[in-house]
This record gives C-alpha cells, structure tokens and sequence, in this order.
C-alpha cells in the first residue's frame, strides 16, 4: 500500500479501494478502505458483515460523497421524504444516476452485523490459526498461503493450495460426499470471457494460473467448532489424491 500511495502521489492519480473483502481489516492501525478517496465495501450474505445484499462506499471527500449521493438516487435533487419533511416541494434530476439506495430493513441488518464484526472477526482468526495448525499435522501435502501477511486481516475466506499432480474436480467430489462444501476463489480474471470481448490481449500469467489451479476454498464462519475444522481438515486428507 505504502508503494502505491506513491505511485499515486508522483502522477496524480485517485485511488479507489476495493474493500469488499476487508470489513473490519487493518495495515498500520487504519482500517482498509479509508486509504484512498473512496472506500468500497460488499455486504453480500457471504461477507463478514451482511445486510443480505448491498453495500458500502466510505470517502472524507465532501464533493465525492455529494456526488455519490446524488447517482444513488436517479441524480434526483430531493427524495420523497426531504419533500414530506417540507424541504423541497419538487426535485430536478441532474445526472444519468441509479437505483442504489439501501432500505431501512437492511440498514437495520447491517446496524447489528457491525456490532458483532470485530468478535465475529476474531473468531474467524481463531479458526484460521487451527485450521493452519491441523493441516499442517495432518495434512502436510497441502499449503496455506498468507502465513506472514502484514497488517490485521478479516479472515474473510480459508483458501487452500492442493500439490502439484492433484485434480482438484475429484478433490471437491470427494469433499462434497463427505458433507463438506468447497468453492474456488477465484478463476483469474484475464481468462473470463468478458475481458477477452473488451479487448484486451491475453495476458502471459503464468504463475496466477499455476496457483489458481489449485487453489479450494475451505468453510470459515464464526459459527464453526473446533471439532468442525478437524472434521473437515480430516475430508481433506480422505479426499487428497494424487495422480
């Protein structure tokens, strides 16, 4: 982060941090989405804090949030409850804007998701520091990345790197049988079909592919035992086949 403040400094440009993973993350004592001029936050249901659906844009920039707050609602000039209070009686609309307005329901939601999130957070590093302990015992084949990572993380998802020569379809097979769900996080962007219509050459990422490869996302929520991690550490060992 420190390099690319930088590199934003000496070529005046603005950064826009995609925080959607990092509620309740740290580097240096500040929280991740408040080191650039905006700071975009996901509240999905899978998130560490959820309103279901939706999400979250932070900025100290008065003009940015005005501006945010005008797109949000259909570049409309005044909302249907400032004219029910009497502070305007019309509105204009001043730009193309959209429908991004959160509901009082889900506001409500996400109201007490925050003030669970750092214990909720906590926990899920509690877990990851299991999870990596039982691997590495039971399981030495495979790999945890991110041991030495600076900063306080959000332990928002437990990704998991299989050895060279396993196929990960039969890996997820064999974990789905035993009760377990995994996912992958995430197929590199440069080989999705949309980058490819924008335009853009192939990439040669050769060592994103290599890992994507072999990357599975284990279960990490706070709900979670410490019987439920050796339960599923134990799916990985009885699922692991080599070619």
């Amino acid at each position: 982060m420190d390099e690319i403040l930088c590199i934003i400094k000496e070529n005046n440009l603005t950064l826009i941090e995609d925080a959607a993973h990092a509620s309740g993350a740290y580097l240096g004592g500040k929280a991740l989405g408040t080191f650039g001029q905006t700071g975009c936050f996901s509240f999905f249901s899978n998130k560490n804090m959820t309103t279901g659906e939706g999400g979250m844009l932070t900025t100290q920039d008065d003009t940015v949030a005005g501006r945010l707050r005008t797109l949000r609602s259909h570049g409309m000039t005044s909302m249907t409850w400032d004219r029910h209070k009497g502070h305007a009686w019309s509105y204009d609309v001043t730009d193309l804007g959209y429908n991004y307005r959160i509901d009082e329901i889900r506001s409500a939601i996400g109201l007490v998701q925050l003030a669970k999130l750092s214990a909720n957070n906590a926990r899920r590093q509690v877990l990851t520091g299991l999870y990596r302990e039982a691997l590495a015992e039971i399981v030495p084949e495979v790999r945890m990345p991110f041991a030495k990572a600076k900063g306080q993380s959000a332990f928002h998802i437990l990704p998991l790197l299989l050895p060279t020569g396993a196929n990960r379809h039969a890996f997820m097979d064999e974990m789905k049988e035993q009760g377990v769900q995994t996912s992958i996080h995430y197929p590199p962007i440069h080989t999705f079909t949309a980058f490819r219509k924008a335009g853009y050459q192939y990439l040669d990422l050769s060592i994103t592919e290599i890992i994507a490869a072999t990357e599975v996302t284990l279960p990490l929520y706070p709900g979670m035992t410490e019987d439920d991690v050796i339960q599923v550490v134990n799916a990985v060992k009885n699922s692991l086949v080599l070619k």
